[in-house]
């Protein structure tokens, strides 16, 4: 309460209190009185302001080669469990609100047998991991979606469904294709769009273009502007795009992340090149425009793979914090972070195992005993030129 409305307050008080005194007025009269210039008051102060923060963990290509499919097998059981894939990154992701990651595989039954390249489809155990790793959101929608034609993309759906997964990208039907998914953490609404350059040539069945969300920058604008009169505070934009194991971003995808940050778009998340390509930091130019700068990184890499040639083992975790601010209810990209990720793949009963580990945590306590030296002076070496590479946008 400022100076003025507390001087406001003791004089009615006063004032009310002598009446009282002299037996001018009746007490329930006055206490009322009272009561009521307390209340009025009040309500002429501002509310004040606080802030809520929440943060977006995201993550590239969740693949599944041949070897991989192997590891989790249990032959005694005959089931599969890839829980030890994330059990490394588990602290980082569940400490998130919205995580994502890219699904490049469909999750389509054993009726058509599990494959890796080139034509995917991994046991459905994998969505359980990726749950119990902490995600919550999953991009369905790469160049692999329809590696299983309509019944693979509707069969993974109903799998990363069950678990409580929230798909995007590819859907069941127009009606939920054209849906805007909209997730709120912490008071913050965040619109989620996803879209791939194609499916390997593999054509979408005859009047079902619902089933997977192709780019078309028309289109996303659209998408973005729907998002934008739901009255979201922030727009994600997921783009399956680019050149593969090109380190650096083409002039495709920077012309596309300009038109879709000038439609507003807030952050864009990149996967398809299998190498991580460096993230960007856009400030926008409109007056009114909130948040007052968009995040772009333009690809995550392979968050886990069996992909071993130089770069193609390396990831990164990407941490952004969003704030909102009350009561004016404007919102802020306040905080970047990148973590870069290695797949290590190891020997262990016969059959290659792997598993994602956080280069710099690693490094810090030095006490695994499935790495060796030599692996530790690789992990410092990728290190320094990750750090390096994120910051080189070109």
């Amino acid at each position: 309460m400022n100076l003025y409305l507390k001087k406001r307050l003791i004089t009615f008080l006063l004032t009310s209190s002598f009446f009282v005194l002299i037996g001018g007025c009746d007490r329930n009269t006055t206490q009322t009185k009272q009561s009521e210039a307390v209340a009025e008051v009040t309500a002429t102060q501002p509310p004040k302001p606080y802030t809520k923060e929440a943060e977006l963990v995201a993550v590239g290509d969740i693949m599944m080669h041949g070897a991989q499919i192997k590891s989790g097998y249990d032959p005694t059981t005959k089931t599969y469990n890839y829980d030890n894939f994330f059990t490394e990154v588990k602290g980082i992701l569940s400490s998130g609100d919205w995580v994502i990651g890219n699904l490049e595989t469909t999750l389509s039954g054993p009726e058509t047998g599990y494959t890796g390249y080139p034509l995917f489809n991994a046991p459905d155990p994998l969505a359980d991991a990726i749950k119990k790793a902490g995600f919550n959101i999953i991009s369905t929608i790469n160049n692999h979606s329809l590696d299983r034609g309509e019944k693979g993309v509707l069969k993974t759906l109903d799998n990363v469904k069950k678990r409580g997964l929230i798909p995007i990208g590819t859907a069941t039907s127009a009606k939920e294709s054209a849906k805007i998914t909209i997730v709120e953490k912490n008071n913050i609404s965040m619109a989620i769009l996803g879209y791939s350059y194609g499916t390997n040539g593999i054509p979408i069945p005859k009047g079902k273009n619902y089933l997977v969300s192709l780019i078309n920058p028309q289109k996303i604008t659209q998408d973005i502007t729907k998002a934008r009169q739901a009255g979201v505070d922030i727009v994600t934009v997921i783009l399956h795009f680019g050149v593969e194991y090109q380190r650096q971003p083409n002039g495709e995808q920077k012309a596309l992340v300009k038109q879709l940050v000038n439609a507003g778009a807030d952050i864009i998340l990149g996967s398809h090149p299998h190498v991580v390509q460096p993230y960007q930091i856009i400030e926008k130019t409109g007056k009114s425009e909130k948040p007052k700068k968009a995040v772009v990184i333009y690809s995550m890499g392979n968050f886990i793979s069996n992909q071993r040639e130089k770069y193609r083992d390396l990831g990164v975790i990407c941490k952004v914090k969003v704030l909102k601010n009350f009561p004016d209810e404007t919102t802020e990209i306040k905080e970047i972070k990148a973590i870069p990720t290695w797949v290590h793949r190891y020997s262990q009963g016969g059959k290659y195992q792997f598993r994602v580990l956080p280069i710099e945590q690693v490094l810090k306590t030095r006490k695994d005993p499935l790495l060796s030296p030599s692996d530790y002076q690789q992990l410092e070496t990728d290190l320094k030129n990750m750090n390096r590479h994120l910051h080189s946008f070109q």
